[in-house]
């Protein structure tokens, strides 16, 4: 994984102690809260309904076991002995004292970590495939752009005051676990005619208030063009988004309005003056620099088969069942990706507590190359695994109460904190998710059921990404009473979609109900093989809806 150079590490211990001088006008009542809005946000501070708010950067979500070890700490330290997982690769602390903060971020600098651009309308963290240097299929490891993205946007002067907050994704497998379609840029790692290794580049993708699929704008731009192109992209937004206009102000906006042709010519415009300048030529031995930071580790020479390991599926169930659901495939004879759900029934998807995160750490130490991944699913992964390992992986994760084998099943949910944390929010999701991870517990249902991912959001703003959930839950207020809206048929991967609202809310005592009618309708509905979104996509919506509506 990167290690910080000397520019790195001056930059964020410069920006501690500006921070920490900032904090301290404010506790001294120098700077109003107005005032300090901008500087706080600049630095991932949010203020919450009940405290303030620490979103930590976990770039393209790779850990190393020392700096996993280092939040289990500050979370114990600084906060209440556990953090929340985002969607973005993140981990939030919801309660940090602000007279601590200065010296939480002091820590965070030791192990080469920070909060800045976690926040604010500038380009935020750059997510990537968990999965990343480890999937089958794979045609570079895609966390090297991402590196160099984050290298080029950290405190880029253009970029810095957008009209709007600004996300980048970047995936390089044919199935996309990066979600990069409903970023503000998407980044297909491919390959041209010649062999040649580039990036198709989409753009618009967002949801909140306005869900949108991004448009591909370009099918194939070159490496050492990529930062040009990106910087292109960036200087048309800058000049054409809206800032009069908060919920008109993403890119996906001008996208909408303009077209993709138009956004597409636009670009290749600035693209083109860019490039008579001469600037901004990403050179080879800069990218071989930085792909020697993720080179592969020293896997051994192994084989697929693993007779023991077979033994213990055909005879210990729990360990079959996580088999099945949280192992992936790994392009290395002999080794296995380990997903860890942080989805134990009846618990607040994506929190993980001091011992979890410290437990991780030990588990990745011994068995996993010290390194771990967050996934935007809200969970983690040790990416390289040997086989005959995973029986004592999996006891390990069972001592630390993070065996729940149902990764990609029901109960693998997306929640934002809701209402319970977040001054945004209008409705709780925390509750809803847990009722309705009570609700199909059963480990053969979940199996039964299949693939399914279900989303919740609080609020419009769609931080549980409920509008690419294969069923999706928001939260509305509806005259001081919670309600919650239902869409079906949405999807992050290539094949993404915006779901389709079903109907009316649904109360807080109907809303599991309702879920539990529409599984059930896809079950009496779907043929051999299918998933839920195969049969969804099969039927369309209005079998659902006749049941879900039926006795109104």
């Amino acid at each position: 994984m990167y290690r910080y150079d000397e520019f790195d590490q001056q930059l964020v211990n410069e920006r501690v102690a500006q921070f920490r001088g900032q904090v301290a006008r404010r506790l001294s009542g120098e700077l109003a809260e107005d005032e300090f809005k901008p500087l706080r946000l600049m630095n991932g501070v949010y203020l919450q309904l009940h405290a303030y708010m620490l979103r930590i950067a976990i770039p393209y979500g790779t850990l190393s076991s020392l700096q996993l070890r280092k939040l289990a700490d500050i979370s114990r330290k600084y906060d209440k002995g556990y953090g929340h997982f985002t969607t973005r690769q993140n981990l939030q602390l919801n309660w940090p004292a602000l007279k601590d903060i200065p010296d939480l971020l002091d820590e965070l600098a030791t192990v080469e970590m920070h909060c800045i651009q976690t926040s604010g309308n500038c380009i935020r963290n750059t997510t990537s495939d968990h999965q990343a240097g480890a999937a089958p299929g794979e045609i570079e490891d895609p966390r090297v752009i991402c590196e160099v993205i984050r290298q080029w946007s950290t405190f880029h002067p253009e970029f810095s005051f957008l009209p709007r907050k600004f996300k980048v994704a970047v995936s390089a497998t044919e199935h996309d676990r990066a979600a990069i379609r409903v970023h503000d840029i998407g980044i297909q790692i491919v390959s041209n005619a010649a062999g040649e290794t580039g990036y198709e580049v989409w753009v618009g993708g967002g949801l909140g208030r306005t869900p949108i699929i991004g448009k591909k704008i370009s099918d194939f731009v070159a490496r050492q063009d990529l930062l040009a192109y990106l910087e292109s992209i960036l200087r048309v937004y800058n000049m054409f988004g809206r800032r009069d206009n908060l919920y008109k102000s993403r890119i996906k906006i001008l996208v909408h309005e303009i077209g993709a042709e138009e956004m597409r010519k636009q670009v290749e415009a600035e693209f083109k003056e860019v490039k008579a300048k001469g600037a901004l030529q990403l050179p080879d031995e800069e990218v071989a620099r930085i792909q020697n930071y993720f080179a592969p580790p020293a896997f051994e020479a192994l084989s697929d088969d693993v007779p023991e390991i077979d033994a213990l599926i055909a005879t210990n169930k729990d360990f079959a069942d996580w088999m099945k659901s949280n192992i992936s495939a790994h392009k290395q004879a002999g080794y296995s990706i380990v997903n860890i759900s942080l989805k134990p029934t009846g618990l607040t998807p994506g929190d993980c507590t001091a011992e979890q995160m410290d437990a991780v750490a030990d588990i990745a130490e011994k068995f996993a190359f010290s390194e771990i991944r967050v996934a935007h699913e809200q969970n983690l992964c040790l990416a390289h695994v040997r086989k005959q390992d995973l029986y004592e992986v999996y006891k390990a994760l069972k001592a630390a109460k993070l065996a729940t084998a149902n990764i990609g099943l029901i109960t693998d949910q997306i929640a934002c904190p809701g209402l319970d944390y977040c001054n945004l929010a209008n409705a709780r999701s925390i509750p809803i998710a847990q009722e309705i991870s009570e609700r199909f517990k059963d480990i053969e249902l979940q199996q039964k059921i299949g693939r399914l991912h279900v989303n919740m959001s609080g609020c419009i703003n769609a931080c549980g990404h409920h509008h690419v959930g294969h069923i999706g839950i928001l939260g509305v207020d509806k005259k001081g009473v919670e309600y919650y809206q239902v869409t079906l048929g949405g999807a992050a991967d290539e094949t993404a979609a915006v779901g389709e609202i079903v109907g009316p809310a649904f109360t807080e005592g109907e809303i599991v109900e309702a879920i539990d009618t529409i599984v059930n309708t896809y079950l009496d509905l779907r043929q051999d093989g299918e998933i839920f979104i195969d049969t969804y996509r099969r039927v369309g919506v209005q079998p659902f809806k006749e049941k879900l509506y039926a006795a109104h």
